[in-house]
């Protein structure tokens, strides 16, 4: 019967159907009557007792239902399938998996890995082997038995880059050499990319017994290529394969730091349509918040942009006091400005022309960036404003100009102008190339310096200089050159005054001293100052630690979310032709001083379609699904079971079994509910008097079961949420580094709670906290004489140690407390001590900040021999001292971020601050093991003797 979508794995067992009308004759047969030899004595008690009476046979109804439960049995054990699927030709030596696993793979993972299963299943006891073709090409391939290779699979995730077709193909080719006749299923993801006309070809050179294929039906993903800040709006290109020409449309967002979704855009494919473009229309400053964009609906890598500095617009100031001419145009001195900025800038001018009033009308408005275009004498009113906004972080740009020049040479020293608001001191005059009364030739741009923001620009090659004022010699002159004329002399100077930066052109903004204006690279140098404007979030580009290269902040994952780095994402090279792969996947590089987007599509990018290979083997096409097939041996067994349970509560009825016993189940809960009622006061009663629990044993329970450690509660809320938080985050890194399950940091107050319990209490030493009184001193002494340890943190970084010369007021608060205190003699913790190896191998131990050594106990008896790694003699140090703020390095907020910038900024030494907690938690608790190691080779040269 075809039209009935049912099959049976075992059909042979059917046969056991035949067996029941046996079964029936023997359900009805009955056993015949035994021969009755009355008793005589007994016959006056036969007429008493009640005879009960049972049937010869059993009634019809029972016993089909019991031939029911027979023939479910026998139907389960031939295992049923509902729906049951065509098997995959699966044959030969041995089934080869190529499965695609890149970032096209992620919306229907879970099919791909369902008709794997199958294929695997389906391939019965030959070996598997397994190819990923966007991991790496020395990854394990098998063969596998049936269950390695599906633990092989569950184990497997689609990838957030693209696949690497030829390197797995010419590896997998090897193996198909080693296994003649296999089968070769190949699981794309529908997407071609270049090379793979070669790499099928390197794949089916050594042949296979078959070639199984599967293929999307259709090249459902969108992804985004492209967005650009312009000055109308946010600008999104979206692509999507050609083999999906459809009408669509679909909605995306671009969402802040946090997650929060703050704009919107509607992209419309039109028939035939693989490309297209939305604009976000909103206020630049709402753009400038945008941390990253996703199409809605679309879950793979491909769907979200991450976006940097270099995507957010800034607001750009110009001045100038020279008049433009509106029938001259290109003489205007902002004009090329205005040209080279404003596709990725918000221009503003002043409205009125007078410098006292337009400098602070602009710097009211908060630009990132002022550019003063031949600007001479600044009026002392607006200079003092123009000066603190450089310090808070603004970014000032000069252009020289004829009255720069004349201001020079008007100067009574005749030395040049003295300006703060210049990066170098002038000479008076200008210089000038190639003249009629000029034995010199215009001046090419030199290569740019490495350690300055215009690294890695192309020299440009056809600038020349005919005119520039020249900046007077100094010690620092060439460390404050952005780029300079073949001869040396600067082109561009600048420094950093506060937290902003000024520079200078030295040559006019127009192309009458120079053709750089008119020149692309000069596009260029602008850009990158403004990038360089950036007041928050970014990365110095006139830092040389720019050139290093940039650790994994935040990925895409394959299904579009962003999520930590994982273990094997390496540093990006910054400049570099960056390609996106297991190395460096798509994401944010950086910190949080400053990230750098890499995306997985350029705008370069395209989706066409995988075209299905030509072999000349057999090949069969098989779709992506679940298995269809229900299996029915487990409902089938199931009914079985309950029709059993119902022929024996039928048994019970008739034999009257179940009325007796349903008596006695309600006389037994009577007594026993009798007997509760009279016994359990009287337990109850005698318990309460034993009681002696007392309220915080509770608590003290749960203080022992876990290893904590505390901080001492000062009183002082910020300084307390910031212990509790460094807790937290030293809690974590011990969790994912060493063994260790710490429980949460406990707050203690040291005149009352219970110290015992903590193998740690980290004090931070505030001068606004109130001294512990001689009770609370009394008990943190015994504490330190009974084994626990106490780590004063002073955060001020001191360095003069504990005599009696001038200190800091935490510093001079620590000596009031440890004058209370049997304190041992200490010493700074030295280079063979076990807190230095105890965990990892530590030369300091920095916090926040980097220059307090660690204080402990002196080894006064310490006695080294050469051969011993660590100081013999070294116990538990009761007080551990310290002035780098520890707690501080190690705070993180509830999203696992740091709480508070290292000084300097820099992520190794929050690594290392981290790295120095596990080293003590590790010395706390397992004490002077390390000094123990070395009697070990001498006790294994004993033993072995």
């Amino acid at each position: 019967m075809s039209w009935l979508p049912l099959s049976f794995g075992a059909p042979m067992v059917l046969l056991g159907l035949l067996a029941l009308p046996a079964i029936w004759w023997l359900l009805r047969l009955t056993p015949p009557r035994p021969r009755t030899e009355p008793f005589p004595p007994l016959k006056i008690l036969a007429r008493v007792l009640k005879r009960e009476e049972t049937p010869q046979q059993s009634p019809w109804w029972l016993t089909l239902l019991r031939l029911l439960i027979a023939a479910l049995v026998i139907m389960a054990l031939a295992d049923p399938v509902w729906n049951p699927r065509e098997k995959t030709p699966v044959s030969g030596t041995g089934l080869v998996l190529v499965i695609d696993n890149g970032w096209a793979s992620a919306p229907d993972w879970d099919k791909r890995m369902a008709t794997a299963r199958l294929l695997i299943a389906d391939s019965t006891d030959l070996p598997v082997v397994i190819a990923f073709t966007a991991e790496k090409p020395d990854a394990d391939m098998g063969p596998f038995d049936a269950s390695t290779a599906l633990d092989r699979l569950r184990a497997a995730t689609p990838r957030p880059v693209p696949t690497d077709r030829p390197a797995i193909y010419a590896r997998v080719s090897e193996t198909l050499a080693l296994m003649p006749d296999a089968s070769l299923a190949i699981l794309s993801d529908g997407l071609a990319a270049a090379g793979d006309d070669e790499a099928f070809e390197e794949l089916l050179k050594n042949g296979a017994a078959n070639l199984v294929w599967a293929a999307p039906e259709r090249m459902t993903p969108i992804a985004l290529t492209a967005s650009e800040n312009r000055i109308d709006g946010f600008l999104l290109t979206a692509i999507r394969a050609s083999s999906n020409m459809a009408p669509a449309r679909l909605s995306a967002g671009a969402f802040d730091d946090k997650g929060r979704r703050i704009a919107d855009a509607t992209l419309n494919f039109d028939a035939g349509e693989t490309q297209t473009d939305a604009t976000m229309a909103v206020p630049f400053e709402l753009r400038n918040d945008f941390a990253f964009l996703a199409l809605d609906g679309e879950h793979h890598a491909g769907a979200v942009r991450v976006l940097d500095e270099s995507a957010k617009r800034r607001r750009i100031g110009l001045i100038s006091q020279a008049e433009a001419d509106q029938a001259q145009p290109l003489l205007s001195p902002l004009y090329y400005i205005h040209r080279a900025l404003s596709p990725f800038a918000d221009l503003i001018e002043p409205s009125n022309p007078d410098l006292a009033q337009a400098i602070p009308q602009i710097l009211d408005q908060k630009p990132a960036m002022l550019i003063m275009s031949d600007v001479a004498a600044i009026p002392e009113q607006a200079r003092q404003k123009l000066a603190e906004w450089v310090e808070g972080g603004g970014t000032l740009v000069r252009f020289a100009g004829p009255r720069l020049a004349s201001a020079n040479a008007s100067t009574e020293t005749g030395s040049g102008t003295e300006d703060d608001l210049l990066p170098v001191r002038l000479r008076s005059g200008e210089r000038s190339f190639g003249g009629a009364l000029s034995w010199t030739t215009p001046q090419p741009v030199a290569e740019f310096p490495a350690s300055g923001p215009f690294a890695g620009l192309d020299t440009p090659r056809d600038i020349t200089v005919t005119r520039q004022v020249l900046a007077e010699p100094s010690p620092d002159i060439m460390e404050r050159s952005w780029a300079s004329l073949a001869d040396g002399t600067p082109l561009v100077t600048g420094k950093k005054r506060g937290k902003g930066t000024i520079a200078l052109f030295h040559i006019a903004p127009t192309a009458t001293w120079s053709n750089l204006p008119i020149s692309g690279s000069f596009v260029e140098m602008l850009q990158r100052i403004v990038l360089l404007s950036r007041n928050q979030g970014t990365v110095d580009m006139a830092d040389e630690t720019t050139l290093a290269a940039l650790a994994p902040y935040r990925m895409i994952a394959a299904d579009g979310s962003l999520a930590p780095p994982s273990p094997e994402a390496r540093p990006l090279e910054p400049g570099a032709d960056n390609v996106v792969t297991l190395e460096n996947p798509p994401g944010l590089y950086g910190s949080q001083a400053g990230v750098l987007a890499h995306n997985l599509l350029s705008p370069a990018s395209t989706l066409a379609p995988l075209q299905r290979p030509q072999a000349q083997i057999p090949m069969s096409d098989i779709a992506y699904d679940f298995d269809p097939s229900s299996l029915l041996k487990g409902p089938f067994l199931t009914i079985a079971l309950i029709l059993i349970a119902l022929d024996t509560l039928i048994m019970f009825a008739m034999n009257s079994v179940l009325s007796r016993r349903m008596r006695a189940m309600r006389y037994g809960a009577t007594t026993a509910t009798l007997l509760a009622l009279f016994i359990l006061p009287v337990l109850l009663g005698s318990t309460a008097f034993a009681d002696d629990r007392k309220p915080d044993d509770a608590m003290s329970i749960d203080a022992v079961s876990t290893t904590r450690i505390a901080y001492v509660i000062t009183g002082i809320s910020s300084l307390d949420a910031v212990s509790h938080a460094g807790l937290q985050g030293l809690n974590r890194f011990l969790l994912d580094k060493t063994a260790l399950e710490p429980g949460e940091p406990a707050g203690i107050d040291i005149a009352t709670d219970e110290l015992a319990f903590y193998p740690l209490i980290y004090w931070p030493i505030d001068p606004a906290s109130p001294v512990p009184g001689n009770e609370a001193i009394a008990r943190i002494d015994a504490y330190m004489r009974q084994g626990g340890t106490v780590l004063f943190d002073t955060r001020d970084q001191y360095s003069s140690g504990f005599g009696q010369g001038a200190a800091s007021p935490a510093t001079q608060r620590l000596r009031d407390i440890l004058d209370n205190l049997n304190i041992p003699p200490l010493e700074p913790v030295p280079a063979d001590h076990v807190l230095t190896k105890s965990f990892y191998m530590l030369p300091e131990f920095p916090g926040r900040f980097n220059g307090s050594p660690l204080w402990v106990e002196a080894s006064l008896d310490a006695s080294n021999a050469d051969d011993r790694p660590v100081r013999t003699g070294d116990g538990v140090s009761p007080i551990l001292i310290t002035a780098n703020d520890l707690a501080g390095a190690w705070a993180i907020d509830a999203n696992g971020a740091p709480l508070l910038p290292t000084v300097p900024p820099d992520p190794m030494q929050r690594t290392y601050a981290l790295r120095s907690g596990v080293n003590i938690m590790m010395y706390m608790l397992t004490g002077n093991y390390k000094s123990d190691q070395v009697h070990v080779p001498v006790l294994l040269e004993r033993l072995g003797q």
